[in-house]
This record gives C-alpha cells, sequence and structure tokens, in this order.
C-alpha cells in the first residue's frame, strides 16, 4: 500500500469515526474543529467552553489570520467551521466550493480604532486632518498585513480614503494578524496601532485614541460557514448554538457588534 492510498484510508476512518460519534442515538461526544480569526479568540474560547458545558461536545479551536487559514483549507486542512474577519476570505471558499454556501451567515461586526501605548495619550478624531504622520514621530504604526489580513485591509483602506497612507506608509510596522498588531503596541515596540476595537478592548496595556469612521472603510462583518469536507452534521449544530442568544450575549460582551444589515 503506498502513502498516497494509506493517506486516503485513514481519512475514510477518521471521517467515519467522527459521523458515528455524532450519529444520532449513540450518546457519544463529537469534537468539531473550527478555524476562527485570530481576532475571535477571547469570545470564542468562551463560546467553546460554554457550547461544552451544555452540549457535551468539544469544540477545538484554531485562530490565525483569515488568509491563513483560508489557504490552510484550500490546502486541506481539516476544518469543520471557518469563520473569517471578512467576507472576501469566505467568497474565495465559496467559489472554489469548499464551503456550504447555505449554512453561511454573518455572525458578528466590529470597529477599527487607533490605539496608543500610552494610555493617557491625548484624543485624536480621526479625519483627513488629522497628522498622523506628526504624531507617529520616529515611531511606527502597527498594522496586520494590508494587502492579506483582514484587519490591514481595512485600515489601509480607511487610511488611503482619509488621505492619510502616503505619509505613514514608510512607517507601518505589519504583522501576521490583528493579535500580533496589537502586541507590538502593547509591549511599547510601536507607539501607536491600527485594530479592532474588541482587541484593544482586550488589553489594559493600550489605549484607544480614536475611532475610524465607518465610512472609511468597508462593513466589518464575521461570516461564519461549514467547511465541505468537514463533518455537516456537527458543524450545523455548533454554528445552529453560534446564532442563539446566549452566544450572540458573550459577543456582545467581548465588544462585538450586530453585523450591518443583520442580526447574529
Amino acid at each position: 500500500m503506498n502513502g498516497f492510498q494509506a493517506g486516503h484510508i485513514l481519512r475514510y476512518v477518521l471521517v467515519a469515526v467522527g459521523i458515528f460519534a455524532f450519529s444520532p442515538g449513540t450518546g457519544l461526544a463529537a469534537d468539531i474543529t473550527v478555524f476562527a480569526a485570530a481576532s475571535l479568540k477571547d469570545a470564542m474560547d468562551d463560546v467553546a467552553e460554554r457550547y461544552a458545558r451544555e452540549t457535551g461536545n468539544r469544540a477545538v479551536m484554531s485562530y490565525a489570520a483569515s488568509s491563513v487559514l483560508a489557504r490552510q483549507i484550500q490546502y486541506g486542512a481539516p476544518a469543520d467551521v471557518f469563520i473569517s474577519a471578512n467576507s472576501d476570505w469566505m467568497d474565495l471558499l465559496q467559489r472554489d466550493g469548499l464551503i456550504d454556501p447555505g449554512s453561511r451567515f454573518d455572525l458578528a461586526g466590529n470597529r477599527l480604532v487607533l490605539i496608543a501605548h500610552d494610555k493617557t495619550a491625548a484624543k485624536v478624531a480621526i479625519t483627513s486632518e488629522l497628522d498622523l504622520a506628526g504624531l507617529l514621530g520616529d515611531g511606527y504604526l502597527a498594522m496586520a498585513l494590508v494587502d492579506a489580513v483582514p484587519v490591514g485591509i481595512y485600515g489601509r483602506v480607511a487610511l488611503d480614503r482619509l488621505g492619510l497612507w502616503e505619509s505613514v506608509s514608510a512607517r507601518v510596522a505589519q504583522t501576521d494578524n490583528a493579535r500580533a498588531a496589537l502586541a507590538l503596541v502593547s509591549s511599547g515596540e510601536a507607539p501607536f496601532g491600527i485594530v479592532y476595537a474588541t482587541d484593544a478592548g482586550a488589553d489594559r496595556n493600550v489605549g484607544v485614541i480614536g475611532t475610524f469612521p465607518a465610512t472609511a472603510h468597508p462593513p466589518i462583518v464575521y461570516p461564519a460557514a461549514s467547511v465541505s469536507r468537514g463533518q455537516g452534521v456537527v458543524a450545523a449544530d455548533f454554528l445552529g448554538y453560534l446564532r442563539q442568544p446566549e452566544a450572540a450575549g458573550i459577543f456582545r460582551r467581548h465588544g462585538f457588534t450586530e453585523p450591518e444589515g443583520g442580526t447574529n
């Protein structure tokens, strides 16, 4: 038996075991693998804990930038549910037939903020009149990858629309994901950063000095869907749980908003 055949047999066995574990009437708990944007970590950890307590099923969370997770799914990573920080990466997987479009819905929304390591820093109005370059001085502006990671993309678009990008682009420190950008400011390695409001609220070492106008960037939404190759029944159960009032309450407590144009 060659490695290719063995891999297919092993995958068949794992899928079969997963289906059996969740089959009606077996009474056995099921594990579900959830790929979720890094900015969802605190809220999703709380949701997963409550889900396990109430259902007996365990949600195994994997956090990273939405771009990284989407690429992993494209390469066959064994995910059951994908929750992205923007629609583009979910759209890509949907075009590739890698998610179930009937299961897709917008889970939550967010806001984009400018943060400072100095919590006593003066508040600023984020408009086209803001001297962001002067504010940075010799320091750097922490942002997630502006061409790949959703929060970085939102930030770049906002700075472009406000006419601020050109003046600061040479002083942007780009990171792999939203939490890494937050960490640069939290540690003082960068004096300022652009992150989600929920990330800023999770770190006591940073202060929010301004909120970007919603019109400066596309609506921030977190679409969720089941992965086509995953455990469909288990995924449907977990996605259904995410739409319950209890889960919606957890997201609100962590500072997430309702997705624009809809509800949880």
